[in-house]
């Protein structure tokens, strides 16, 4: 063959291209490889339940226009990559506290919790365990033990018990509550409470 006869003519060329086209085959044959062995580390750490990625004091912001809307930490976040209805999600094993602002980048309501979830793909939120949502303004607060989060909506509700306390009384939706991100107007569902009148109660 010609390349061999050319080889053989001048050895010195020969094993220089010899030895390229070794290097060259060496090299795709590692990177197929490697992209295999992550493809194969990405789906056993999915049907394990194992995080992707990881990290620590994470902190995000949220803003449309450039106006900020939301400041969202945490000390921990795991992000998950399945397959079906959960798609892409962040999990919170360890709580965060979410700042929502007004439109004048006013801080307007925090929310803590000792658990939280975010999807990606569908803009939605849950927090669970003592949540607890406080309008900073006027200091009205709720109390419940799983809130959603419908960022795209800008809406906060619950399915669950859940307890309002401000200046006026103590209130209760048995099941759960719907309001704005700012905590300024909400929907008791089931809702029964108490009404502080002259330091008196009437039920």
């Amino acid at each position: 063959m010609p390349f061999i006869k050319f080889c053989l003519a001048n050895r010195k060329a020969g094993i220089k291209i010899l030895t390229w086209i070794f290097i060259i085959s060496t090299g795709l044959v590692l990177a197929t490889s490697c992209k295999n062995d992550i493809d194969y580390v990405n789906a056993l750490s999915d049907e394990l339940n194992i995080p992707r990625q990881t990290g620590k004091n994470f902190e995000v912001q949220y803003t449309d226009s450039g106006r900020l809307q939301v400041i969202f930490k945490a000390p921990l976040v795991e992000r998950y990559f399945k397959g079906g209805e959960e798609g892409k999600y962040y999990e919170f094993p360890k709580g965060v506290e979410i700042h929502f602002f007004d439109r004048n980048e006013q801080l307007e309501s925090i929310v803590t919790s000792r658990y939280a979830k975010y999807w990606e793909d569908k803009n939605l939120g849950v927090a669970r365990d003592s949540v607890v949502g406080r309008n900073v303004k006027s200091g009205e607060q709720i109390n419940t033990e799983e809130l959603f989060w419908d960022r795209e909506k800008q809406l906060i509700y619950s399915n669950v018990f859940t307890k309002i306390t401000n200046e006026d009384g103590v209130y209760f939706g048995e099941k759960g509550f719907e309001s704005d991100q700012g905590f300024q107007n909400y929907k008791l569902i089931g809702s029964r409470g108490s009404v502080k009148v002259k330091d008196e109660e009437i039920q």
